[in-house]
């Protein structure tokens, strides 16, 4: 795994020796990051369920102003913080080793919204819902934030509507998919 463009580009990355963790390969990295690539410049980025950091890194390489990454795993936070390291990037990174749910608390305590929000979370136990209930009455996003939920193909998103957030648009890959959801405008 490696970084795809930007200030850090090529630098090869640490992924996590665990079954908890599925790194994001970089072709669907790429297609992901050609997709919001004009949102990036100056953004604040919000990564949870980071895994080995490589969203997020991708994300400050290719000129996100400042990034927080959220990761419960105790050797991933090592592996992310290897990797903001090694790329020279962990000036601008924020590192949250804990639940999700606790470090979306923890954010909204410090004041600071996101652009970008990007979430990986384990597949078929519904975080990604929970995580979208969380977000919808949060101070983290605005009327103009993106939420990117990494998913399996079965998982479906019908409640989103009651949550108040649109459904704008899926990328569908071979075993995966990203959906991208907003605020829905009143």
């Amino acid at each position: 795994m490696r970084v795809i463009a930007g200030t850090a580009r090529s630098l090869k990355l640490e992924t996590v020796a665990s079954m908890d963790t599925r790194p994001t390969t970089d072709r669907i990295k790429e297609t992901l990051f050609n997709m919001i690539n004009y949102q990036l410049l100056g953004c604040r980025f919000l990564d949870l369920f980071s895994g080995s950091g490589a969203i997020a890194i991708e994300a400050l390489s290719r000129g996100a102003d400042m990034a927080y990454l959220v990761e419960n795993n105790r050797k991933a936070v090592d592996c992310i913080n290897r990797n903001l390291k090694f790329t020279h990037l962990d000036n601008r990174a924020y590192v949250i080793a804990g639940d999700v749910m606790a470090s979306i608390d923890r954010i909204e305590h410090a004041g600071i919204d996101f652009d970008i929000v990007f979430m990986d979370p384990p597949y078929g136990k519904l975080y990604e819902q929970k995580v979208l209930t969380r977000l919808a009455k949060s101070p983290v996003i605005n009327d103009s934030t993106i939420i990117i939920v990494e998913s399996d193909m079965e998982t479906e998103y019908g409640y989103a509507d009651g949550l108040g957030f649109e459904e704008y648009k899926t990328k569908v890959y071979k075993t995966n998919k990203h959906t991208f959801f907003r605020r829905r405008q009143r």
